[in-house]
Formats: C-alpha cells, sequence, structure tokens
C-alpha cells in the first residue's frame, strides 16, 4: 500500500517568533492604511464633505494624535507580560473581562474594515470585467479575491509581505510621481500653502474632515499584533510603529497639498464634488499624461489588494491570541508545522468573510452604498474607542506604579494628550455617524449599538469561561509525570522478582 507524505497540521500553538524585521512590518502596516486607496478615494470624498482645500492639514493632525497615542502604547509594552494587540494592554490594566471585552471589540473593528474592502474591490472588479464585456456580480469577484487572500495567509506571513511590499512600493511610485509633476509645473495657479492656513483649515466642516482622516490611518496599530513574530520586539515594534505612522502621515499629507494645488484652492470642492471617483486618476492624466491614468486605476486595484491581506494577516494573529486566552475556540489557536502561520484561524476567518459576501449578495446589498460605506463607518467610530480605552488603560497602569522607571512624558503626558485628541475625534463621529454612513439614521444607531453590545459579550463570555490556570496544569502534569515513572519501577521491580 503506498503513503502519501503530508505535512503534519500543527506542532502546537506558538508562532515562531524572530521572523519579521521592522522592514516587514512596516511593509504591513502601510500595505493596511491602503495609501493609493486614501488619496484616490477618501481624499476627495474629504475635500468635499469636510473642509475643503483645508483637508490635507488634517492628515497631519490625526498623525500627531497617534503619535501621542504610541507613545505610551510602546512604553508600556516593555512592561506588561504578554505586550501585542491592544486588549493585552487593557487586560494588564483593568483584568481579564474588560481586557477581552476589548479583544472582541477589534475582532469587529478589523473584520467591518476588512469586509468593507473587500465589497468595494468587488464592485471594483465587476466594472472592469463589465468594460470588457463580461459581466460577472461584484459578489464573485470578491470571493475570487477572498480564496487568494485566504491562500497567502493560509500559508507565509513572509510571503505575504513580499506580496504587500511590492505592491507598495507601485502605489506609493505613482502618487509621488503625481507630486512631482504639480509642483515641476507650478500647480494649476502657482504652487501655495493655502491647504495649511487657519482660513481653509476651519472652513467648511473641519470636525467632518478630521473624522475622515483619522480613518485613513487605520491598521497602524497592527505593529503591535506582529509583536511575537518580530526580531527584537523591544526595539523593532516602537520603530515600525513610529516609521508607519511618520510615512503615512507625511505621505497622506503631502500627496493631499498636491492634489490640492494641482486644481487650485479655489475649485479644488467643485472639482471633488462633481467626480469624486475619477479625481486622482484624472489629475493623473493632466500632469503625468494619458498612460498615468489606467496605471492609477491598476494600482487603486492593487492597493485594495494589499489592504485586504494585511488586515487578513492582522485578524488571524488576533483570533489565534484570543484563541490562548480561551475566548475563542482553542483550534484556532493551533500552528502550521511547516507554513508557521495559525493556518485554521486563516481558515475561519475566510469562511466568515465568505459566508458573509454570499449573503449580501443574495439579499442584493450595494457593495459600495451599503457594504462599503456603512462598515467602513463602523470600523472608524470602534478603532477610536479601542485606541481612547488602551490610552487610558496606560495613565491608570503607571499611575498603580509609580516605581516603574519612565519619564513623566512617556507615562501620562503623552498618554493624557492623545485622550484629548481621540476623544475630540470620538466626539465627531459620534454626532456625525449619520453623515459617515451615507445619511440612513436607522442603520448609523444600530452600527453604534453594535459596539458596546460586542464588547459587553466579550466582558460576560471572560465571566463565565475563566482563564487557564498555567501553573495549576503544569503541577498536574508534573504529578502524573511522577506517577508515571512510580507505576514504570514498580513494573520493573515486578518482572525482575
Amino acid at each position: 500500500m503506498s503513503t502519501t507524505k503530508t505535512a503534519v497540521p500543527v506542532t502546537g500553538t506558538e508562532i515562531k517568533g524572530g521572523t519579521l524585521s521592522v522592514t516587514s512590518i512596516v511593509f504591513m502596516v502601510i500595505a493596511a492604511a491602503a495609501p493609493l486607496t486614501v488619496i484616490g478615494g477618501a481624499l476627495p470624498i474629504g475635500i468635499a464633505t469636510g473642509n475643503g482645500a483645508g483637508y490635507p492639514t488634517m492628515y497631519a493632525i490625526s498623525a500627531v494624535i497617534l503619535i501621542l497615542f504610541s507613545v505610551g502604547l510602546t512604553t508600556m509594552s516593555r512592561h506588561i507580560p504578554e505586550p501585542g494587540a491592544f486588549y493585552s494592554y487593557v487586560e494588564a490594566t483593568f483584568g481579564r473581562r474588560i481586557g477581552m471585552g476589548t479583544a472582541y471589540l477589534a475582532l469587529l473593528t478589523y473584520t467591518a474594515i476588512q469586509m468593507a474592502v473587500y465589497g468595494f474591490l468587488g464592485a471594483q472588479l465587476a466594472l472592469l470585467f463589465s468594460a470588457v464585456g463580461l459581466p460577472i456580480p461584484w459578489w464573485v469577484c470578491s470571493l475570487a479575491v477572498i480564496a487568494v487572500v485566504g491562500l497567502l495567509g493560509y500559508r507565509n506571513i513572509e510571503l505575504s509581505s513580499k506580496a504587500l511590499g511590492l505592491v507598495l512600493i507601485g502605489e506609493i511610485a505613482i502618487t509621488l510621481l503625481i507630486v512631482a509633476a504639480v509642483i515641476y509645473r507650478g500647480g494649476s495657479d502657482g504652487l501655495g500653502v493655502a491647504s495649511f492656513t487657519p482660513e481653509h483649515v476651519f472652513s467648511g466642516s473641519p470636525g467632518v474632515g478630521l473624522m475622515l482622516a483619522m480613518a485613513g490611518f487605520i491598521g497602524f496599530e497592527a505593529t503591535t499584533v506582529f509583536r511575537g513574530e518580530a526580531k527584537d520586539p523591544d526595539r523593532t515594534i516602537p520603530r515600525a510603529t513610529y516609521i508607519a505612522v511618520g510615512v503615512i502621515g507625511v505621505f497622506y499629507t503631502i500627496s493631499g497639498w498636491a492634489i490640492v494645488e494641482a486644481w487650485g484652492a479655489d475649485n479644488v470642492v467643485a472639482e471633488a464634488v462633481a467626480d469624486p471617483e475619477g479625481m486622482v486618476a484624472t489629475t493623473a492624466v493632466n500632469y503625468l499624461g494619458m498612460w498615468s491614468g489606467v496605471v492609477v486605476q491598476v494600482l487603486l486595484l492593487t492597493s485594495l489588494f494589499a489592504c485586504v491581506l494585511s488586515f487578513h494577516n492582522v485578524l488571524t494573529r488576533y483570533q489565534h491570541a484570543i484563541s490562548i486566552k480561551r475566548g475563542l475556540p482553542r483550534q484556532l489557536r493551533w500552528v502550521h508545522q511547516t507554513y508557521n502561520s495559525p493556518h485554521l484561524s486563516s481558515f475561519v476567518q475566510t469562511a466568515t468573510v465568505a459566508l458573509i459576501t454570499v449573503v449580501a449578495g443574495i439579499i442584493g446589498m450595494d457593495p459600495v452604498v451599503h457594504i462599503f460605506t456603512w462598515l467602513s463607518g463602523l470600523a472608524t467610530f470602534c478603532i477610536v474607542l479601542l485606541m481612547l480605552l488602551v490610552s487610558i488603560a496606560v495613565i491608570v497602569y503607571f499611575h498603580k506604579r509609580p516605581e516603574l522607571a519612565e519619564s513623566r512624558w512617556k507615562k501620562f503626558v503623552a498618554p493624557l494628550l492623545s485622550v484629548i485628541g481621540l476623544g475630540i475625534v470620538a466626539f465627531f463621529l459620534g454626532t456625525n455617524l449619520t453623515d459617515l454612513v451615507g445619511g440612513d439614521s436607522v442603520v448609523a444607531l444600530c452600527l453604534a449599538v453594535s459596539a458596546p453590545i460586542v464588547f459587553a459579550l466579550g466582558v460576560v463570555f471572560a465571566r463565565f469561561v475563566p482563564e487557564l490556570d498555567v501553573e495549576r496544569i503544569q503541577r498536574r502534569r508534573e504529578k502524573n509525570a511522577h506517577l508515571h515513572r512510580s507505576q514504570v519501577a514498580e513494573t520493573e521491580e515486578d518482572r525482575i522478582s
């Protein structure tokens, strides 16, 4: 009888550490932020519905808030036993129940943003196929992408990071070419700094602008999720976090300024309102030539793909970590022997979004108006709540431990400024959530209520499913091993007798 050699599915529950460098993590995090998607899709909307020509400044303000947030995050990571995902910081301060509620809220956040992008990407692919005479439904296109992402997520994260790196280089390159061309040709009416003047920054609806700009950074916090796989995590994670926020902030701000200058501060709002989907592609054609419009459209698709792939990796590791905490089925903690990936977690995440996609297709949901708009609004709302919880946890943690040798700036001032900044953003999100999800107040209420409901489910689950007592289990194993050795010795004595 012939046998086929197959890889053993699992070897344990720990993902091998020391495999990811600063560069790999930064690539995945910036890819999750989807820079070309933000510039090509969200920027025109921010200009049209936010504060017009002053909208690029909101990216700079958001970056400052998130850098302040990162100070407390990376400082606390050196002192807690299991630094990593957001919930671990909350758990270290407020206990397992609040920590599990935070973990469930994070799962809702990343599942929502991943599903939102799958819907948008499926719609874009459907339009592309329709243009060449192939009327393929958007949900079929989304399922095809889900299958590819699931395969990459099942295998090796380094493979994913290489794919993300290639895509990221392309989308950054074309955007910088547009910026360079605008600067070289002097924009529409000569280069200026209208985007950064109080007159424009505080025009229109700056609160809406700040909230939309903050949404463009979703994914930067994923640096902490890969801590267990990082080389020298105490140095790699802080560096990757600051680099990611800095690069994203500078890139968005400069790119946004260049788009404003390309059309002129007085004309940019009208153009953004008239053609938000094609504004950046048209800008590229005007300043680089016809070829660039096609390149922008293609790279927009690859940018969206890189985004869902990165969030898939984040989600699978969240599920893996929560499973170890007994917050999810134990099978999700298993790690593949060959690929060193939480493969069952990847499979479950793939099946989850595939099921949602099929149901959305059957009931006739629009991939952009419904899926993308509603779920990206929910994700933005939830991520700000998560960061608020973490910033408060940092302050409380160090207040209870005055003996820890950290500067007042790192353990109090920066986190407090972060709480103030995030609190302002949360206020604008709460008061403008209806507009953020397309104007449907019933949908906005349902989405807003889903966050505390999911958080409460995590708290209740942790109440009835206590964490494993690792020390007790170890003592039991040692006792059983001792009994086994005694039984073997007695059997040997009887045999000799």
